[in-house]
């Protein structure tokens, strides 16, 4: 039995292993080499005391091994537990022929918190056998040495090294190839915990842990708001609702979202995101529980429900702001804002799909319960993995927070509101204006496209339901790639102004583009895809204006998305209104040259105006 060693020849002072000091020199140097020739000895250029084994690393020119023999299983003994433990890397024989060396321990016992202070382990001659190598370059050493037969009898605090060999033919010559250039040597012990590896999803990167769950949110927060237009067709029936009274329900909510809008955006940017996101998905998703029995209370507290779940939504867009400002460096800024905002789009798959068959088997109210139950799952996952800053959060890693705090994050919350230096900057109006443009072509579409398939496609009422889920798919799945595109170019050295620029242009222009083929196009399968193309065209948006506020003030994130989502929220109601008065007196062709037009003073403000460069400190 040969038996190797890995003893460091600096910071020799109390342990061989435990809290990375390595057993005294003055004690190393002796008569082994004369009485056991056979045994290896490799005495590191650079001690590393609190690595178990990482790896066998670039061993030096003192390093040698048994002709004959090869590998060493290293047992870490202690009376606590039982790992396998395995380090990463191979010998090899660069002259001859590779041979992989698999180190693991067998003893099945894992290594205790405060590994002993004195290594201690028996070395028999008797399994020591004579080698004719003799080892270069190594000073002699002795080790004092107790008797550890077996890991159960190991006193509390004392660790077992137990080391075995195999036969193999690695010669001196073989060893002088895993020699380094700088001869430094990463050596195999521990400071006290042998740390296990962690799963993949410990690895994962926070910031983005905090980009899915703000997905999720935005997922929920879709999900709830579409499914009273499914539900409000049996809940018209039941309670005997005109048209009147229908639409005096659906506009409701928007009482509520407009309201908190620039509040929930100046809550976020003091308190921090995590407190209003989560308060936001808790009070629209109680709202949206309580939907049923205010319905049945009476019209009074339906209206005051909707309106509050308003309330809850209305938060969420500026606190999700205010999170990725600080989460997220601003060479993932594009891509992680389109993945969020994709949430809203498949939250609105969601509801439309999972709506009519909960419906059908469970009854209209199944659907408020069970959508508004998942919000409680959210909440108990975000309290627990969810911080406003990466400053707060201590499972970051330094890696990751260097990263971070690299993409001018913003250091402090935010304790006053500037609004005369907020309205005063051209690029804020610039986002105001451009967002109001943009919503209302954006909410004319989602809002009348059923109508249009109906009356100007002839589709019937399955086919258009069928049909309005297209477009939200297409919205998902173009806002990533534009994201992806757009995080590409800035890492390019591409200026993130230009960067904004040209994908705003192209939310604006292709939209406008493909609704004035509208007019043109006799098919209905020709006209679903230009409708599919133009919210594509449209979802490019996530990384041009909804990622500049971050951009130009990243401190006041939330309230500059308060801001402008407000004058968009706007634009969707008097839009939608304006559209049925337009039809009234005119055609659908009217109604689309309205959306080109403001398209279009859209593109002329943004590229006149707006940047990609920081103007709020």
């Amino acid at each position: 039995m040969v038996i190797g060693g890995l003893i460091s020849n600096r910071n020799f002072s109390t342990s061989f292993i435990g809290s990375g000091k390595l057993c005294q020199r003055e004690h190393a140097i002796s008569h082994w080499r004369g009485e056991h020739p056979g045994v290896a000895i490799a005495i590191p250029r650079h001690g590393h005391g609190n690595m178990f084994y990482k790896h066998l690393g670039n061993l030096g020119a003192d390093v040698a091994l048994s002709r004959g023999l090869y590998g060493q299983f290293l047992h870490a003994c202690a009376p606590s537990g039982g790992k396998i433990l395995k380090p990463i890397g191979t010998l090899r024989d660069d002259r001859k022929h590779p041979c992989p060396v698999p180190f693991q321990t067998t003893c099945g016992i894992k290594p205790r918190q405060g590994i002993c202070r004195r290594f201690q382990s028996h070395l028999s001659s008797d399994s020591v056998q004579s080698s004719q190598f003799q080892p270069r370059g190594l000073s002699t050493f002795s080790v004092k040495t107790t008797q550890c037969q077996n890991s159960e009898h190991v006193k509390p605090n004392r660790t077992c090294a137990h080391y075995k060999a195999e036969e193999y033919d690695i010669t001196e010559a073989n060893v002088d190839s895993l020699a380094s250039a700088e001869g430094s040597t990463e050596t195999v012990l521990v400071e006290g915990n042998v740390q296990e590896v962690s799963p993949w999803w410990g690895q994962f990167p926070k910031r983005w842990v905090i980009v899915l769950l703000c997905f999720t949110a935005f997922l929920l927060c879709n999900m709830d708001r579409v499914n009273m237009s499914i539900a409000i067709l049996p809940m018209s029936k039941e309670f005997n609702w005109n048209s009147a009274t229908v639409g005096l329900i659906q506009s409701s909510f928007f009482w509520g979202y407009l309201l908190t809008q620039i509040i929930g955006g100046i809550w976020a940017d003091k308190f921090g995101g995590k407190l209003v996101l989560g308060f936001g998905v808790i009070w629209w998703s109680i709202a949206t529980v309580l939907t049923p029995i205010a319905a049945k209370a009476g019209l009074p507290f339906l209206l005051v429900m909707r309106a509050f779940m308003g309330i809850g939504e209305g938060v969420a867009m500026p606190a999700m702001n205010n999170m990725l400002s600080k989460w997220i460096p601003v060479s993932e800024r594009s891509r992680a804002l389109a993945l969020v905002y994709s949430g809203m789009y498949l939250g609105s798959v969601a509801g439309l799909a999972v709506s009519p068959s909960l419906i059908q088997n469970f009854g209209w109210p199944s659907v408020f319960y069970s959508f508004g139950s998942l919000g409680s799952i959210w909440f108990a996952l975000w309290l627990r993995k969810a911080y406003s800053s990466p400053k707060e959060d201590p499972e970051v890693s330094t890696e990751e927070k260097r990263l971070i705090l690299g993409g001018s994050i913003p250091k402090e919350t935010v304790s006053v509101i500037p609004w005369k230096l907020i309205l005063s900057k051209a690029p804020v109006w610039a986002l105001i204006i451009s967002h109001f443009c943009h919503n209302w072509g954006t909410f004319i579409l989602l809002t009348w496209m059923p109508t249009y398939y109906n009356q100007v496609l002839k589709f019937n009422l399955t086919e258009s339901g069928l049909f309005c889920v297209l477009p939200w798919l297409t919205m998902a799945v173009f806002a990533n790639i534009g994201g992806w595109i757009a995080d590409t170019l800035v890492s390019r050295g591409l200026s993130i102004t230009a960067v904004r620029k040209i994908m705003q242009s192209i939310g604006f222009l292709g939209p406008a583009f493909f609704l004035t083929q509208l007019s043109h196009i006799k098919t209905p399968a020709l006209a679903v895809l230009c409708m599919a193309c133009s919210q594509g065209c449209d979802a490019f948006s996530q990384s041009g204006l909804y990622s500049n506020h971050q951009d130009i003030g990243p401190r006041y994130s939330g309230v500059l998305l308060g801001l402008s989502n407000t004058a968009g929220v706007l634009a969707g109601v008097f839009g939608t209104a304006a559209t049925g008065y337009i039809l009234q007196r005119g055609s659908w062709d009217d109604v689309f040259k309205v959306a080109v037009a403001l398209y279009i003073i859209g593109t002329l403000v943004w590229n006149l105006f707006s940047t990609g460069e920081k103007i709020l400190e």
